[in-house]
């Protein structure tokens, strides 16, 4: 797919740029991001509220955290989806929706047993059924998105992604409440009984759904390699071993979560270094660890890929083409601008990621924890949700490129409202307001995002590249992010003290006496002065939304199509 396509398309009216959301498609879509969103919250969230209530401790539940790794490195298995097909499926069904209906199927019964486990009882089964959900749930992703992209042109990218996104949304909401509710009027056993079979639903929705463009599988030469049966099954086991601790490393670092390593380190005698990573991953430098866990998970997995110098045997080779053929590919496709459109990816959400500090903002001006979860969780939803979907109807209006481009000034401006929010104070219709204006410009943005990641990926290889730039797009915001509180505080300080930001102060002479009334006590500083911090944080955030604005428009005064027979 290319991302040109759209824009030498006649533009649609409005009137049909909305009826794209009734599209079979786009109904089906719907369905999927509800059966993607459903097993990930049960596993990650709700099934820690039955362990707890079972009398487990936090430490014992800290063990199922390997099933959110999966998620983190996804990428690396996505070659087999785009390699394999699946006996009997595949031929009723076309290749992605057989490998859709099979990963469901897979959490169907991974739900089930784990509704017919006693976690007193049984705790190891239920994580090794949880883990298997975990992964099925992040293969079914992997395809999922690979079936949207090759099922739908680019200009509807945008409605396909919103429809996922609304279905994903609306799974999380019913995997957050449904078995809470259920488990406290009959049995958490019946509430995930129920969650499985809600499952039929992403079920039906592949039975009902057209099918993608026709499938190839890229070839992988192996001819006059000739090698031992045995000594290829012990390069395999070597390769795979370094594999999995690059995975290990990379998972660690993207998850921002090393506790599996830590207890596989406890689990062979080294307690010690284990508690030293966990200690490292929570200390003030604990992003830097992270990230050069990251940078070494690569490294470690490109190494694992490797050909033995001057010999060719089929481990590396399959290896090597499995994981390195889709990078050539995009990098020989986008030659000239690839690093740009990496950048990009990285990038375009940045001023939306540094934004971790949000909650103490609020409680700062002086909200209850009640009035920010009824504003935030619930009418912050709406809104977001309301942007996806302006988000999809701009890219079947405007052009991929011009809504993307939307997006990124959309996002950073959009913080500026947070600057004006500060000067209310205490104001509850100024937090919905604001609220209001960032969830719909980051929703809108997220949209023009997953589309254009979407429009990158080449046929053959569309479930690695898709499920690579989903995986790393958040990792420059994390790092930054990381920066937010000492930021906020320490421009509070030099208002405070005189400094350069001290002319700041005027603006936040007439709050009422509940905002910024404890700065003092938390931060050492006077409320107008934390009102400063806060301010030249927001303006910070624009800022750095200045690079990916910029990258955008480079790449749209410098676009051209991917180069020819390899899309």
């Amino acid at each position: 797919m290319t991302a040109t396509t759209s824009e030498a398309a006649p533009v649609p009216t409005m009137m049909a740029a909305l009826a794209v959301y009734l599209e079979r498609r786009a109904l089906v879509m719907l369905a999927l991001g509800f059966s993607a969103g459903l097993p990930f919250l049960l596993i990650f969230d709700t099934l820690s509220a039955w362990l707890r209530d079972a009398g487990l401790s936090l430490n014992v539940i800290g063990v199922f955290s390997l099933a959110t790794l999966v998620y983190s490195f996804k990428f690396l298995w996505a070659p087999l989806i785009d390699r394999t097909t699946v006996p009997m499926l595949t031929a009723w069904l076309g290749h992605r929706r057989s490998w859709m209906l099979l990963c469901q199927i897979v959490i169907t019964l991974g739900l089930w047993l784990v509704a017919g486990s006693d976690p007193r009882a049984s705790l190891g089964a239920m994580a090794l059924c949880a883990i298997g959900v975990g992964f099925a749930s992040a293969t079914q992703d992997v395809v999922i998105d690979a079936w949207r992209i090759e099922a739908a042109d680019v200009a509807k990218q945008g409605v396909m992604a919103a429809a996922y996104q609304w279905g994903y949304r609306l799974a999380m909401i019913v995997a957050g409440a449904l078995p809470l509710l259920l488990a406290q009027a009959y049995s958490w056993n019946l509430s995930y009984a129920v969650m499985a079979g809600l499952m039929g639903v992403g079920m039906a929705a592949v039975v009902f759904a057209p099918r993608e463009a026709s499938h190839t599988i890229r070839v992988i030469h192996t001819e006059h390699v000739q090698a031992s049966r045995a000594i290829e099954i012990v390069e395999w086991v070597a390769r795979l071993l370094v594999l999995a601790l690059g995975a290990l490393l990379l998972g660690s670092g993207l998850a921002a979560n090393v506790s599996v390593a830590a207890q596989l380190l406890s689990g062979v005698g080294l307690a010690p270094l284990g508690e030293g990573l966990l200690a490292a991953w929570r200390s003030d430098a604990g992003v830097w660890y992270q990230f050069a866990s990251v940078v070494v998970g690569f490294g470690v997995i490109v190494v694992s890929t490797l050909a033995i110098p001057g010999v060719r045997t089929r481990p590396g080779l399959y290896l090597g083409s499995a994981l390195g053929d889709p990078l050539k590919d995009f990098f020989k496709r986008y030659r000239g601008s690839a690093a740009l459109i990496l950048a990009l990816i990285c990038t375009y959400r940045l001023s939306d990621f540094v934004l971790n500090i949000m909650n103490p903002f609020y409680l700062d001006l002086g909200f209850s924890l009640t009035e920010v979860a009824e504003v935030r969780k619930v009418f912050g939803v709406v809104a977001s949700m309301l942007g996806v979907f302006a988000g999809g109807v701009a890219i079947a209006r405007l052009g991929l490129i011009r809504a993307l481009l939307v997006g990124a000034f959309g996002g950073p401006v959009s913080n500026l409202v947070f600057i004006w929010l500060g000067m209310r104070g205490h104001d509850l219709p100024a937090l919905f307001a604001a609220i209001s204006v960032d969830n719909v410009a980051s929703g809108f943005a997220g949209t023009c995002l997953i589309a254009y990641m979407s429009s990158l990926t080449a046929q053959g290889f569309t479930a690695t590249q898709y499920a690579l730039f989903s995986s790393l797009y958040a990792l420059p915001g994390r790092l930054i992010a990381s920066q937010s509180g000492r930021l906020v505080e320490s421009a509070a300080h030099s208002a405070d003290s005189g400094g350069v930001f001290s002319p700041l102060n005027g603006l936040f002479t007439s709050l009422p006496p509940e905002s910024f009334a404890q700065a003092l006590q938390k931060s050492g500083v006077g409320p107008a002065s934390l009102g400063s911090g806060y301010t030249v944080f927001f303006l910070y955030s624009t800022l750095v939304g200045v690079f990916a604005v910029v990258l955008t428009f480079v790449l749209v005064l410098g676009r051209k199509a991917p180069t020819a027979g390899t899309a």
